[in-house]
């Protein structure tokens, strides 16, 4: 009998060391698959801020050449160079970053030739304007088609900035997966650690009772159970009393919100205003009616597509030199109200209708997840 309590004591433990062998290894192969996760993530995070820089360098580029244009001032033009360079330096650290993606790659090099065509131009606009020779400076303007490249050169940088978000948003996936499987695994491993050692504590358990007496043994355990299962009984008639007052509690908290998500749905749908709720990337994730009254598009034609597929800031005032950045972006960007706007709705049929558009950014405690843009209707303005 002493023998066999042994071998089966044995036999346990050697069960519980393969299980956490098991454990262990499948555990550093989760780690390792995660790191690679993470690395990926900081990569796709990476593209897209150079991506951002280059945008920005691009934009300043524009605004400081025309600015030198005018003025001849040197400053201008240091400036006007200096971000043609970092444009240049963001756009080799974007080719490292996407050499190993066959697609991201030849998109970049879509975008080196424009923006090396453009550095060019502005590398002559320059030269001229510092010789002196007005007449070739205009010759150059008259042939610019810098704004159609420079536009190109956004829009290739924003599929680029896309495509990136999409990787993203797998990478992201793949790595909560597989933070699940380690839990899972780990979780197991645990359990069945728990129930082996609590087996084998049984068994010694039950080796001692045996060794000091069958009948001593069972009427101690009688007593014992006895007064366990009372303990145990009240302890489950506690839970349980808790838990029905958890559950109705709960009940009545998910009651409330599903109250309160009427209520406010209630509140946008009657808003006579055109009410389009955004992603922060200016994404249109919600409409109410009247957007579909005024624009004869469901909802369906507009969740998920960009904002400016049917609202437009009219651009600022007639002869300004320096381009902006959009004035939307910025206001989800600092967290500040942006009101009464001039802009221009494009309804199903493509007509234009001047309107006023506001924008109020919604926070998520301390961040800005997205924002609210109402547009209202201009007294007298006609659809063209």
């Amino acid at each position: 009998m002493k023998e066999n309590a042994i071998r089966r004591i044995l036999l346990f433990f050697l069960l519980i060391a393969a299980v956490v062998v098991v454990v262990a290894v499948e555990a550093v192969r989760n780690i390792d698959r995660s790191v690679a996760s993470s690395d990926w993530v900081n990569h796709t995070h990476s593209v897209i801020l150079e991506a951002e820089a280059l945008r920005s360098d691009l934009y300043f580029g524009d605004g400081a050449l025309h600015t030198f244009l005018m003025t001849g001032d040197s400053r201008d033009k240091a400036v006007c160079t200096e971000a043609e360079s970092n444009a240049s330096d963001d756009l080799e650290i974007t080719k490292a970053l996407t050499r190993n993606e066959p697609a991201q790659s030849g998109r970049i090099s879509e975008i080196e030739s424009m923006v090396n065509k453009r550095v060019d131009f502005v590398a002559g606009m320059l030269a001229a304007r510092q010789s002196g020779d007005a007449a070739a400076v205009r010759d150059k303007l008259a042939a610019d088609s810098g704004e159609a490249d420079l536009q190109r050169i956004l829009k290739s940088l924003e599929n680029l900035k896309s495509d990136e978000m999409a990787l993203l948003t797998q990478r992201d996936t793949d790595s909560y997966l597989q933070a699940q499987a380690m839990r899972y695994t780990v979780w197991t491993g645990v359990a069945l650690d728990v129930l082996l050692l609590a087996a084998a504590a049984w068994l010694i358990k039950d080796d001692i009772a045996a060794r000091r007496g069958l009948a001593a043994a069972l009427r101690t355990a009688n007593e014992s159970l006895e007064v366990k299962v009372d303990e145990r009984t009240s302890e489950l008639a506690s839970s349980n009393a808790r838990l029905a007052t958890e559950n109705l509690e709960r009940q009545w908290a998910n009651q409330a919100l599903e109250h309160q998500l009427r209520y406010n749905n209630l509140i946008v749908d009657s808003i006579r205003d055109l009410v389009f709720v955004l992603t922060k990337v200016l994404n249109i994730s919600r409409v109410n009616p009247a957007v579909a009254d005024m624009t004869g598009m469901v909802a369906s034609d507009l969740i998920g597509q960009p904002l400016s597929r049917v609202v437009r800031l009219i651009p600022g005032v007639a002869g300004a030199e320096t381009p902006m950045l959009d004035p939307l972006v910025q206001a989800l960007r600092t967290g500040r109200d942006l009101r009464d706007q001039p802009a221009m709705l494009e309804d199903k049929r493509g007509r234009l209708t001047p309107v006023r558009l506001s924008i109020f950014p919604l926070r998520d405690r301390d961040k800005v997840v997205g924002g609210v843009v109402t547009v209202q209707s201009v007294p007298g303005g006609q659809a063209f």
